[in-house]
């Protein structure tokens, strides 16, 4: 009997060693598992850096070049407002088609088209050939886009501040460095020409980075994602049917690229017709009216400067330089502040707008430099966590399923605002060089007035989610 219960004592201890070693695992495997995701993250920040380090090379350089063929300031206009009206009309329909046919056969689609633009740009030796190499790289230059929407999907929503953050310094960073490159390059003989080849070449790494990335564990992840948000959410009931509807979502997009083309344009017109009977107008046009405010301060920065205080043009472009480093800087630090804020991005969004509503204030009625370089200094960090925060609540109460397609449209949103901001900065400028930063405080501060009148629908963080419609 002693025997036998000796016995049964170490066969219980060793099943209670198993039991833990069992569960060590799995909290091994737990704490393991976001490795493979964070690899993903970290080869999509590559994207986005080496994304805009080859555009950020041959913009600068195209308005001298159409010069070059012989085109007047006017022809050379209509092609710039055609680029913006292409990527107006395309970015609602490349996000949306994103959502359907998947990331990866979408991101890549869009990454091989725009280098065939611009290796088409390489070999513009007439106006013709140049607006022709602006087609493939205005309707399908949207990876910056697709790649957000496929963070999305890759993190929590308590997480993507962060990493969109982060993204978005990365960007920066290639947008810093990459008119650097091209101007020197253009220095020498045929400089646009090489310009354009190694920009494309570098649209063609960033195709063969996308196809390496391990998309088995992105489907995996998302599987996790979509689970913990089951587990996390309302009720019984929502559980279940988030599940089911995320488990449709992934049997649709895996298999969205080999449907019809039809189909797939059904699909799309389906889902933005969503997207319009939405109760998400509030959220664009707050993000119009603060993008339009933002582009109205930097319209005609470098005239008001020199109008107001005799500062030359070079000192305005290190100004500018200043900011964009210090806007990449500000992403990197969005962890800490919205940890600060209890990850709460309305409330963050409300006090970075208010902000820079008053920054604006600061510089439209600066009576020195100094006061300008101050406003120019925290301006770069509140536009950038606005710019951010805005993202992250439209996809909160849109829902991620529908991520690409809520991005393309705040894309639209934002290009409307390109079209009409040097506009109203025109007649904003015939009464003073203050006119256009006073116009944007307006309109920064009816921004601000909405968010208060929907704080309700906004602090429920996305119970009234884009795809119950």
């Amino acid at each position: 009997l002693r025997f036998r219960r000796a016995a049964g004592t170490a066969q219980a201890r060793r099943c209670g060693r198993m039991e833990e070693e069992e569960e060590g695992g799995g909290g091994r495997r737990a704490a393991g598992s976001p490795a493979a995701p964070a690899r993903f993250v970290r080869c999509l920040y590559a994207v986005g850096f080496l994304d805009l380090f080859g555009v950020s090379m041959v913009v600068p350089l195209m308005s001298h070049h159409i010069k070059s063929l012989g085109a007047s300031h006017t022809v050379a206009g209509i092609i710039g407002s055609l680029y913006g009206v292409m990527q107006l009309f395309s970015s609602t329909f490349v996000g949306c088609w994103s959502d359907i046919v998947g990331r990866r056969y979408s991101l890549l689609a869009c990454i091989l088209l725009s280098a065939l633009g611009y290796f088409l740009l390489g070999n513009s030796t007439t106006v013709f050939l140049f607006a022709l190499s602006r087609v493939p790289v205005g309707v399908f230059k949207h990876t910056l886009s697709i790649s957000k929407a496929l963070l999305s999907d890759l993190v929590s929503e308590r997480d993507r501040p962060l990493v969109m953050g982060r993204f978005n310094a990365a960007s920066g960073v290639g947008f810093i460095l990459g008119p650097v490159v091209g101007g020197y390059l253009a220095e020498f003989e045929g400089g646009f020409y090489q310009t354009s080849f190694i920009c494309a070449s570098i649209f063609l790494l960033n195709g063969g980075l996308v196809w390496m990335l391990p998309w088995s564990q992105e489907n995996s992840s998302n599987r996790d994602h979509y689970q913990d948000k089951g587990t996390n959410s309302f009720s019984a009931k929502s559980h279940h049917d988030l599940h089911l509807k995320s488990t449709t979502s992934r049997a649709v997009t895996n298999n969205g690229f080999f449907q019809s083309p039809w189909i797939q344009v059904a699909t799309v017109l389906k889902k933005i017709k969503g997207i319009a009977c939405s109760n998400l107008w509030d959220i664009f046009l707050v993000r119009f009216l603060l993008s339009v405010a933002i582009l109205l301060y930097y319209s005609n920065f470098t005239l008001a400067l020199e109008e107001r205080f005799g500062v030359k043009p070079l000192f305005a472009g290190y100004l500018l330089s200043y900011s964009s480093a210090l806007g990449v800087l500000a992403g990197c630090l969005l962890g800490p502040i919205t940890r600060l804020y209890g990850h709460n991005t309305y409330r963050l969004l409300l006090h970075s707008s208010t902000f820079t509503c008053m920054l604006v204030l600061l510089y439209a009625s600066a009576l020195n430099i100094w006061m300008v370089i101050l406003s120019s200094t925290f301006l770069a960090f509140s536009t950038t966590v606005g710019r951010t925060c805005i993202i992250d609540l439209e996809l909160t109460v849109g829902g991620n399923e529908a991520s690409g397609t809520l991005l393309g449209v705040g894309q639209s949103v934002t290009s409307v605002g390109r079209i009409i901001a040097p506009l109203l900065s025109g007649i904003a400028q015939e009464f003073s060089p203050c006119g256009p930063p006073g116009l944007a405080v307006g309109l920064a501060l009816l921004a601000i007035v909405i968010m208060n009148a929907n704080k309700q629908k906004y602090r429920s963080h996305g119970s009234v989610k884009l795809k119950n419609r």
